[in-house]
């Protein structure tokens, strides 16, 4: 059964934006607060990647607000990026922080659907994902069309969750995210709901071994895993 914010009858992708719309005032605050700061850290590991083949054009999808694109053209002088979420009211935010930056001339923000892109085939030289594959309502058919807009030689970058193998660690993280996030993230946020998505959704995700799997059969090759923060994390890498 795939997991979803509210568990209505509708689809993961409706009950999704629906969540990131609820949570967007709150989002960067709790974002940073939850995490002790170390996704910004994060972050800046996916920027080092990206910049390996000196891109020019990078598609950041589930931009949400706009902090990896934001560091990206920060620290990759030149590159022009391009924003996409299905959350408006995410992107609003986006805007906001894309304007005080001074880099609404080198990021386009647009909403859009990941399984649908509205870009040419082989637009991008590299496309990222900061925590948000395990959001899209057909996995597969989101690689596959970030896979369609990679030039051959491009690159992916994605930043993802996931469990830690070691089972002390795994075992105080998952009381931190399934007992502690909800009720501050809820307090907070006032939607309970989107911060006892978090853990659940973490946890259906596919185990890296498994994941890499998925981008190399939508296109990628030397696709490869790396661990961050004990294993709280991971980001994947492939080619087009």
């Amino acid at each position: 059964m795939t997991v979803k914010p509210y568990n209505t009858r509708r689809t993961k992708k409706e009950e999704v934006r629906e969540m990131f719309d609820n949570i967007a005032p709150r989002y960067d605050l709790l974002n940073h607060t939850l995490s002790l700061n170390i996704d910004r850290l994060w972050r800046r590991r996916v920027v080092r990647e990206v910049r390996r083949n000196n891109p020019a054009q990078v598609l950041d999808m589930a931009t949400g607000t706009g902090d990896l694109a934001i560091e990206m053209a920060r620290r990759m002088p030149g590159v022009h990026v391009m924003g996409v979420d299905l959350s408006e009211r995410m992107l609003d935010r986006a805007r906001g922080k894309v304007a005080r930056q001074g880099l609404a001339g080198r990021i386009e923000l647009l909403q859009g659907d990941a399984e649908r892109l509205a870009a040419a085939d082989a637009t991008f030289d590299a496309a990222t994902v900061a925590f948000g594959v395990r959001n899209f309502g057909d996995l597969d058919a989101g690689l596959r069309e970030l896979a369609r807009t990679i030039k051959p030689g491009g690159r992916i970058v994605i930043l993802e969750f996931s469990r830690p193998r070691n089972r002390l660690f795994r075992a105080l993280y998952e009381f931190y995210t399934r007992r502690i996030l909800p009720s501050v993230g809820g307090a907070v946020s006032h939607d309970r709901r989107a911060y006892t998505y978090l853990p659940a959704s973490v946890g259906e995700f596919p185990a890296p071994d498994a994941f890499l799997e998925r981008l190399s059969q939508a296109g990628f090759r030397d696709c490869r895993a790396r661990s961050v923060s004990g294993g709280i994390a991971q980001i994947y890498t492939g080619e087009r």
